[in-house]
Protein backbone atom coordinates (compact mmCIF):
# COMPACT_ATOMS: atom_id res chain seq x y z
CA UNK A 1 0.00 0.00 0.00
CA UNK A 2 1.19 3.53 -0.63
CA UNK A 3 2.42 5.48 2.39
CA UNK A 4 1.39 8.91 1.17
CA UNK A 5 -1.80 10.45 -0.15
CA UNK A 6 -3.41 13.76 -0.92
CA UNK A 7 -6.47 14.65 1.10
CA UNK A 8 -8.75 15.00 -1.91
CA UNK A 9 -8.11 11.36 -2.82
CA UNK A 10 -9.76 10.18 0.41
CA UNK A 11 -12.62 12.68 0.75
CA UNK A 12 -16.29 12.02 0.05
CA UNK A 13 -19.41 14.10 0.62
CA UNK A 14 -22.20 13.19 2.99
CA UNK A 15 -25.38 14.94 4.03
CA UNK A 16 -25.45 17.41 1.15
CA UNK A 17 -28.45 19.63 1.91
CA UNK A 18 -30.91 20.66 -0.81
CA UNK A 19 -34.03 22.83 -0.98
CA UNK A 20 -37.28 22.17 -2.80
CA UNK A 21 -38.51 24.77 -5.31
CA UNK A 22 -42.04 26.14 -4.98
CA UNK A 23 -44.26 26.58 -8.04
CA UNK A 24 -47.67 28.22 -8.28
CA UNK A 25 -50.65 26.37 -9.71
CA UNK A 26 -50.67 26.37 -13.49
CA UNK A 27 -52.14 24.57 -16.45
CA UNK A 28 -49.47 21.96 -15.87
CA UNK A 29 -50.77 19.08 -13.74
CA UNK A 30 -47.83 17.01 -12.52
CA UNK A 31 -48.13 13.78 -10.56
CA UNK A 32 -47.13 13.81 -6.89
CA UNK A 33 -44.15 11.52 -6.22
CA UNK A 34 -45.59 10.64 -2.80
CA UNK A 35 -49.23 9.77 -3.55
CA UNK A 36 -49.09 9.44 -7.35
CA UNK A 37 -52.11 11.77 -7.69
CA UNK A 38 -52.45 14.78 -9.98
CA UNK A 39 -51.44 18.05 -8.33
CA UNK A 40 -53.96 20.77 -9.14
CA UNK A 41 -52.64 23.56 -6.91
CA UNK A 42 -49.22 24.86 -5.92
CA UNK A 43 -46.51 22.21 -5.88
CA UNK A 44 -42.89 21.56 -5.02
CA UNK A 45 -40.12 20.26 -7.25
CA UNK A 46 -37.28 18.33 -5.62
CA UNK A 47 -35.01 15.51 -6.79
CA UNK A 48 -36.40 15.94 -10.29
CA UNK A 49 -39.95 15.09 -9.16
CA UNK A 50 -43.08 17.01 -8.16
CA UNK A 51 -44.80 16.86 -4.78
CA UNK A 52 -47.87 18.13 -2.95
CA UNK A 53 -46.35 20.58 -0.41
CA UNK A 54 -48.10 18.77 2.45
CA UNK A 55 -46.64 15.42 1.39
CA UNK A 56 -42.99 16.39 1.08
CA UNK A 57 -42.00 15.30 4.58
CA UNK A 58 -39.09 13.71 6.43
CA UNK A 59 -39.21 9.94 6.02
CA UNK A 60 -38.52 9.43 9.73
CA UNK A 61 -40.06 12.24 11.81
CA UNK A 62 -42.57 13.39 9.14
CA UNK A 63 -41.66 17.05 9.60
CA UNK A 64 -42.56 19.17 6.57
CA UNK A 65 -39.60 19.77 4.27
CA UNK A 66 -41.44 22.27 2.08
CA UNK A 67 -39.47 25.28 3.34
CA UNK A 68 -36.38 23.79 4.97
CA UNK A 69 -33.26 21.99 3.79
CA UNK A 70 -33.42 18.24 3.31
CA UNK A 71 -31.00 15.40 2.58
CA UNK A 72 -31.61 12.46 0.26
CA UNK A 73 -30.52 9.01 1.43
CA UNK A 74 -31.41 5.64 -0.11
CA UNK A 75 -34.17 7.22 -2.23
CA UNK A 76 -35.85 8.79 0.80
CA UNK A 77 -35.77 12.38 2.07
CA UNK A 78 -34.86 13.38 5.62
CA UNK A 79 -34.65 16.57 7.61
CA UNK A 80 -31.07 17.45 8.47
CA UNK A 81 -31.51 16.46 12.13
CA UNK A 82 -32.74 12.95 11.32
CA UNK A 83 -30.09 12.46 8.66
CA UNK A 84 -27.39 13.51 11.09
CA UNK A 85 -28.70 11.17 13.80
CA UNK A 86 -29.21 8.05 11.70
CA UNK A 87 -26.87 8.27 8.71
CA UNK A 88 -24.05 10.76 9.20
CA UNK A 89 -20.68 9.18 10.07
CA UNK A 90 -18.93 10.06 13.34
CA UNK A 91 -15.55 11.79 13.47
CA UNK A 92 -12.86 9.64 15.07
CA UNK A 93 -11.23 12.66 16.74
CA UNK A 94 -14.02 14.90 18.04
CA UNK A 95 -16.73 12.20 18.16
CA UNK A 96 -19.36 14.44 16.57
CA UNK A 97 -21.35 13.77 13.40
CA UNK A 98 -19.93 14.79 10.03
CA UNK A 99 -22.03 16.69 7.51
CA UNK A 100 -20.36 17.64 4.23
CA UNK A 101 -16.79 16.56 3.50
CA UNK A 102 -15.75 13.26 5.10
CA UNK A 103 -12.12 12.18 5.37
CA UNK A 104 -11.61 8.40 5.15
CA UNK A 105 -8.35 7.19 6.73
CA UNK A 106 -7.14 4.44 9.07
CA UNK A 107 -10.49 2.68 8.53
CA UNK A 108 -12.23 5.58 10.26
CA UNK A 109 -14.01 8.79 9.29
CA UNK A 110 -12.92 12.31 10.22
CA UNK A 111 -13.80 15.94 9.69
CA UNK A 112 -11.19 17.27 7.28
CA UNK A 113 -10.32 19.86 9.94
CA UNK A 114 -9.87 17.14 12.59
CA UNK A 115 -7.53 14.96 10.54
CA UNK A 116 -4.26 16.68 11.42
CA UNK A 117 -0.52 16.06 11.50
CA UNK A 118 0.46 13.99 14.54
CA UNK A 119 3.56 16.15 15.02
CA UNK A 120 2.55 19.78 14.42
CA UNK A 121 -1.24 19.47 14.75
CA UNK A 122 -1.99 21.38 11.55
CA UNK A 123 -4.81 20.27 9.18
CA UNK A 124 -3.52 18.99 5.85
CA UNK A 125 -5.81 21.01 3.57
CA UNK A 126 -5.13 19.46 0.19
CA UNK A 127 -1.45 18.86 0.91
CA UNK A 128 0.36 15.56 0.74
CA UNK A 129 0.46 13.57 3.96
CA UNK A 130 2.22 10.36 4.96
CA UNK A 131 1.28 7.51 7.28
CA UNK A 132 3.78 6.10 9.78
CA UNK A 133 2.85 3.60 12.52
CA UNK A 134 -0.83 4.41 12.03
CA UNK A 135 -0.41 8.17 12.42
CA UNK A 136 -0.62 10.87 9.73
CA UNK A 137 2.20 13.37 9.23
CA UNK A 138 2.60 16.40 6.99
CA UNK A 139 5.41 16.10 4.47
CA UNK A 140 7.73 18.45 6.37
CA UNK A 141 7.45 16.57 9.65
CA UNK A 142 7.53 13.16 7.99
CA UNK A 143 10.84 13.99 6.32
CA UNK A 144 12.24 15.49 9.52
CA UNK A 145 11.22 12.54 11.69
CA UNK A 146 11.41 9.46 9.50
CA UNK A 147 13.41 9.96 6.32
CA UNK A 148 16.96 8.68 5.94
CA UNK A 149 19.25 11.64 5.47
CA UNK A 150 22.45 11.74 3.47
CA UNK A 151 25.44 12.24 5.78
CA UNK A 152 27.08 14.36 3.10
CA UNK A 153 24.41 16.91 2.17
CA UNK A 154 21.83 16.36 4.96
CA UNK A 155 19.02 16.08 2.39
CA UNK A 156 16.72 13.01 2.37
CA UNK A 157 17.68 9.88 0.48
CA UNK A 158 14.44 9.33 -1.42
CA UNK A 159 13.03 6.26 -3.13
CA UNK A 160 14.90 5.68 -6.38
CA UNK A 161 18.02 7.58 -5.29
CA UNK A 162 21.35 5.76 -5.60
CA UNK A 163 23.00 5.58 -2.20
CA UNK A 164 25.97 4.11 -0.35
CA UNK A 165 26.22 2.74 3.18
CA UNK A 166 29.64 3.60 4.58
CA UNK A 167 31.25 4.69 7.85
CA UNK A 168 28.01 3.89 9.64
CA UNK A 169 26.02 6.39 7.57
CA UNK A 170 23.97 6.65 4.38
CA UNK A 171 25.21 8.81 1.50
CA UNK A 172 23.95 9.79 -1.93
CA UNK A 173 26.36 8.18 -4.37
CA UNK A 174 27.33 11.67 -5.58
CA UNK A 175 27.94 12.90 -2.01
CA UNK A 176 30.39 10.17 -1.00
CA UNK A 177 33.53 12.13 -1.83
CA UNK A 178 36.94 12.81 -0.37
CA UNK A 179 36.67 15.47 2.34
CA UNK A 180 39.78 17.20 0.97
CA UNK A 181 39.70 17.07 -2.84
CA UNK A 182 36.05 16.02 -3.35
CA UNK A 183 36.87 13.22 -5.79
CA UNK A 184 34.03 10.70 -5.88
CA UNK A 185 34.83 7.56 -3.90
CA UNK A 186 31.99 5.29 -5.04
CA UNK A 187 33.53 1.89 -5.73
CA UNK A 188 37.01 3.17 -4.82
CA UNK A 189 39.28 2.33 -1.88
CA UNK A 190 38.89 4.99 0.81
CA UNK A 191 40.09 5.87 4.26
CA UNK A 192 38.40 7.71 7.08
CA UNK A 193 39.36 10.33 9.61
CA UNK A 194 37.01 12.02 12.06
CA UNK A 195 34.12 10.15 10.43
CA UNK A 196 34.95 11.66 7.02
CA UNK A 197 35.93 9.72 3.89
CA UNK A 198 39.32 10.37 2.32
CA UNK A 199 40.91 9.24 -0.92
CA UNK A 200 44.22 7.38 -0.85
CA UNK A 201 46.14 10.55 -1.73
CA UNK A 202 44.74 12.43 1.26
CA UNK A 203 44.54 9.53 3.72
CA UNK A 204 47.02 11.23 6.02
CA UNK A 205 45.75 14.78 5.65
CA UNK A 206 46.10 16.76 8.87
CA UNK A 207 43.34 19.34 8.39
CA UNK A 208 40.06 17.51 7.76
Amino acid sequence: NPSSWKMKELITLTGVAQRAERFAASSRTPLCAACNSIIRGPFLVALGRSWHPEEFNCHYCHMSLADVSFVEEQNNVYCENCYEEFFAPTCARCNTKIMGEVMHALRQTWHTTCFVCAACGKPFGNSLFHMEDGEPYCEKDYIALFSTKCHGCDFPVEAGDKFIEALGHTWHDTCFVCAVCHVNLEGQPFYSKKDKPLCKKHAHAINV
